[in-house]
C-alpha cells in the first residue's frame, strides 16, 4: 500500500507552530519566576545574612553586659554589700567563697564565657562547649524564673546591691535567651548533649547540701535544711531538677525551629556566596 502525503496549507502550518511555542513559553515562565525568587524582606530571620551580622554584635552585648555585672558584684561582695537577706556582714574569705557558691553567678559566668566565644568567632562545635552552652541557656533561664517568682519577694536592696542584682537575675537572663533563640548558633543542642548538661546542676546541688551540713549556710532559703528540713529540702532539689530537665529536653526539641546561625566554615561559604 503506498503512502500519500499530505500537505497542510500554511496557515494551518503557522498556527500549530504558533500553539507549539505558546505551550512551549508556558512551561518555561514558571521556571524562571521561580529561579528568580528572593526571601521576602519582611521576614528578615529567613535572610541567613542579616542574622550573621546582627549576631556577633548581640553576642558582644550579653558579654560585656554580663561580665561587667560580675565585676560589679565582685566589688560589691569585697565591700561587703548585701546578697539575698543577708544582714550581718562576714570575713571576706567567708564572702568569696560564697560568692562562687551561687548558682546565679557560676551561670553568668557560664553564659559571659559562651557570649565571648562566639563574639570571638571561636570553635563552637566541640561537644563540650556545646554542653556548656546548653548549661548557660538553661541555668540562667532558670535563674531568672526562681529570682523572679520566689527570691524577688524576699530581698530588700538599695543602690548598687539593687543594680547588680538586676543585671544578674533579669538582664543577664534576658540577653542570653533571647540571643539563644534568635541568633543561635543553631545546630549545637541535641540528645547527645541531655544527660551531660545535667552534670553541672546537680553537681552544684549535692555540693551545696553537702557543704552547707558541714558550714552550715545554704545560698539560697528554698535549700536551707535548718528552716525546711531534709524532705522539703530534697523535695526542692528535685523540682528544680525536673524544671532543668524539662527547659532542656524544649531547648533541644525546639532548636532546629528557631532562627539562627550555623557557625561553620561551610555555612558561611555558603552564606557569602549568596
Amino acid at each position: 500500500m503506498g503512502h500519500r502525503l499530505v500537505r497542510c496549507h500554511p496557515t494551518v502550518h503557522h498556527t500549530a507552530a504558533h500553539v507549539v511555542q505558546r505551550q512551549h513559553d508556558s512551561q518555561r515562565v514558571p521556571v524562571q519566576v521561580v529561579s528568580r525568587a528572593r526571601p521576602d524582606p519582611a521576614w528578615g530571620h529567613d535572610d541567613p545574612v542579616d542574622i550573621q551580622r546582627l549576631a556577633r554584635p548581640w553576642h558582644i552585648l550579653t558579654a560585656v553586659v554580663v561580665w561587667a555585672a560580675l565585676i560589679f558584684q565582685f566589688i560589691l561582695i569585697v565591700r561587703g554589700g548585701v546578697v539575698l537577706d543577708e544582714t550581718a556582714p562576714v570575713p571576706l574569705a567567708t564572702r568569696l567563697v560564697r560568692f562562687i557558691s551561687y548558682f546565679t553567678v557560676l551561670t553568668n559566668i557560664l553564659v559571659a564565657a559562651t557570649a565571648t566565644t562566639l563574639a570571638l568567632g571561636h570553635d563552637t562545635t566541640g561537644h563540650w562547649w556545646r554542653v556548656l552552652r546548653l548549661n548557660a541557656i538553661i541555668g540562667i533561664a532558670v535563674t531568672g524564673l526562681v529570682h523572679w517568682f520566689f527570691l524577688r519577694p524576699l530581698m530588700n536592696l538599695s543602690g548598687g546591691d539593687y543594680v547588680a542584682d538586676k543585671l544578674l537575675h533579669v538582664v543577664a537572663p534576658l540577653l542570653a535567651v533571647i540571643g539563644w533563640a534568635v541568633f543561635g548558633p543553631r545546630g549545637r543542642a541535641d540528645r547527645s548533649v541531655l544527660w551531660p548538661s545535667l552534670i553541672y546542676p546537680i553537681g552544684w546541688l549535692v555540693y551545696t547540701l553537702v557543704r552547707g551540713a558541714i558550714v552550715d549556710w545554704y545560698p539560697y532559703p528554698f535549700l536551707d535544711v535548718n528552716l525546711h528540713g531534709y524532705p522539703r529540702a530534697l523535695l526542692a532539689c528535685a523540682a528544680v531538677a525536673v524544671l532543668l530537665l524539662a527547659l532542656t529536653w524544649a531547648a533541644i526539641k525546639l532548636d532546629p525551629r528557631l532562627p539562627g546561625t550555623h557557625d561553620d566554615a561551610s555555612e558561611r561559604r555558603a552564606v557569602s556566596a549568596r
